[in-house]
């Protein structure tokens, strides 16, 4: 369909909470659409609606050959977990350790509201948690232990795009994760 502006750290949209999906219509199989176009032109390995400024609880993911969408997603994580270097293309070219649960289980819906769920494991696990967090308003450095975000900060703050992000008046909000971090992390 579409490549879409990916939104960046200090746009507000990353951390609100997005809608949940109420109508199954051709409005959302073209916002999957242009997920799919945006993420594979990246290149990434995930994006989510909120990421191209689109509020809504929707995400696209390219893992290991698996092209896939989700909408209105539920997670469930195993209590094993896994540390890997993670990135996100709303933070150019800065990675960073992230603890993650090593299994996910993400239920919801297709494009069509039919219910479908997607079993993960390693790295297709981090990029369901990860696109997930997104529609909570929660950007990977907020899984950060507080040494690692204060790094990432500094990062964040010496990178050109961020400098024309607050350019255009995007101030960035850190906020702490409302959810378990199985004793990892803050």
């Amino acid at each position: 369909m579409a490549i879409q502006e990916i939104r960046l750290f200090g746009d507000p949209v990353l951390v609100t909470p997005a809608s949940k999906v109420v109508d199954f219509d051709k409005e959302l199989r073209t916002l999957v659409a242009d997920l799919i176009d945006t993420m594979m032109d990246s290149p990434g390995a995930g994006l989510a609606a909120p990421q191209i400024g689109v509020p809504l609880r929707v995400f696209t993911w390219y893992v290991d050959d698996q092209l896939g969408h989700l909408v209105n997603p539920t997670l469930t994580l195993s209590k094993e977990m896994q540390e890997g270097d993670e990135g996100c293309l709303s933070f150019p070219e800065i990675r960073y350790e992230t603890p993650r649960a090593m299994r996910a289980v993400a239920e919801g819906f297709n494009m069509h509201g039919e219910p479908i769920s997607v079993d993960g494991s390693e790295f297709l696990a981090r990029a369901l948690q990860h696109e997930t967090d997104h529609l909570d308003g929660i950007v990977f450095i907020d899984r950060l232990s507080k040494s690692d975000r204060k790094a990432a900060m500094k990062e964040i703050r010496n990178a050109e795009w961020f400098a024309a992000a607050q350019d255009q008046g995007l101030n960035p909000t850190i906020k702490v994760s409302p959810h378990t971090l199985f004793g990892r992390g803050n």
